[in-house]
């Protein structure tokens, strides 16, 4: 279902994917099966999606970021994807992130560009992420630390 508000350019898009009102995906975007990508959203080029993903209002998804299956998305999530960004200048390529399967990031963190979210880990709500996060922990605050780990997922 993709909402007739919302301006999307890319066809590769997953069966059961649910795109709200004002969201745009560009052409080069890939998104997986049973996604739902919330209203007031962007999604530029180079961002490859999984299955079962959620995108809540208010998150722009930036070249280079690759999100695995399972992972939640909260609202007002800030991705960036250029360490030294210079109004008209580019770099040569844009730092890559990855979002581990089954992570979850809360409302309103700042994740930079570069880092990987492990595998099932919690970010909690307006933590920055300026390292990687290993897999099934539990961060919080500015910068973020790891405060305990989770049991995984049987």
């Amino acid at each position: 279902m993709i909402h007739p508000l919302a301006d999307v350019q890319t066809e590769k898009i997953g069966q059961d994917t649910r795109i709200w009102q004002y969201a745009v995906v560009l052409q080069g975007a890939v998104i997986g099966s049973d996604c739902n990508v919330n209203c007031h959203t962007f999604i530029e080029n180079d961002v490859i999606i999984g299955d079962r993903v959620t995108v809540k209002s208010g998150v722009y998804l930036w070249d280079g970021l690759t999100v695995e299956d399972d992972v939640f998305i909260g609202p007002n999530v800030t991705f960036t994807n250029d360490k030294y960004p210079r109004s008209k200048q580019y770099p040569e390529e844009f730092q890559r992130t990855v979002i581990k399967k089954g992570a979850s990031i809360g409302a309103a963190s700042v994740i930079l560009g570069g880092c990987i979210i492990g595998e099932n880990s919690m970010i909690a709500a307006g933590s920055l992420i300026t390292k990687d996060v290993p897999a099934n922990a539990l961060v919080m605050g500015r910068p973020a630390q790891i405060v305990r780990y989770l049991e995984e997922k049987k």
